[in-house]
């Protein structure tokens, strides 16, 4: 598989379709619109995405992982699954963000914080686009675009995690996402307790 410019698919990035079912990805949409979602606040910026974080919060300010409520039951089988998927144990993915793209919103060119080691998202309603880029030792960008259908899941590890920034371009269309991340061995300086950040 090629993306944009005909590069081949990103080292250390895994595509995966239809991990969930149509009646699966309903009853998980009607969930996350009920689960009290917030603007995405960075900073001073308030994002036009809605968000909630479980498991743990990442405070902008304080640039620091923050306990907060547990991972609750109604993610669990999925958490199993984007578990499975990554290769992992289901209780190493301590962090889960739910959002909600309403049409005309995307998310802009980043890189997951370090706090986190391995990212794995599954989309749900709209398709869309996951879009990487890479800058390089003239300033320009190599860039690289993959697809993601409804009920897929990604995996960012390795040089897909560590060397590319990732966004997705605004869209016409209602979209959902459920992250899971798992945390990195040492966060500022100090290793993570995973002891009350799961559930």
């Amino acid at each position: 598989m090629t993306g944009l410019f005909d590069l081949p698919l990103l080292p250390g990035l895994q595509l995966a379709d239809d991990v969930i079912t149509p009646a699966e990805e309903q009853v998980l949409i009607a969930c996350i619109d009920a689960a009290k979602l917030t603007p995405f606040q960075f900073g001073n910026y308030q994002g036009k995405r809605l968000t909630r974080s479980f498991g743990a919060h990442y405070d902008f300010g304080r640039q620091r992982l923050q306990e907060t409520e547990a991972v609750p039951k109604w993610l669990l089988p999925l958490r199993q699954r984007a578990a499975a998927f990554a290769g992992l144990q289901p209780d190493d993915l301590g962090h889960v963000l739910l959002i909600r793209y309403d049409p005309g919103t995307g998310i802009g060119w980043h890189k997951d914080r370090p706090a986190f080691d391995q990212v794995i998202g599954v989309s749900l309603g709209a398709a869309a686009d996951l879009a990487f880029r890479r800058r390089r030792a003239d300033g320009r960008f190599d860039r690289c675009r993959v697809p993601l259908p409804a009920r897929s899941a990604y995996l960012l590890t390795g040089p897909a995690r560590w060397e590319w920034e990732h966004g997705i371009a605004a869209h016409a269309s209602l979209r959902y996402s459920v992250t899971f991340r798992s945390f990195a061995a040492v966060t500022n300086g100090s290793a993570i307790g995973k002891v009350g950040m799961q559930s």
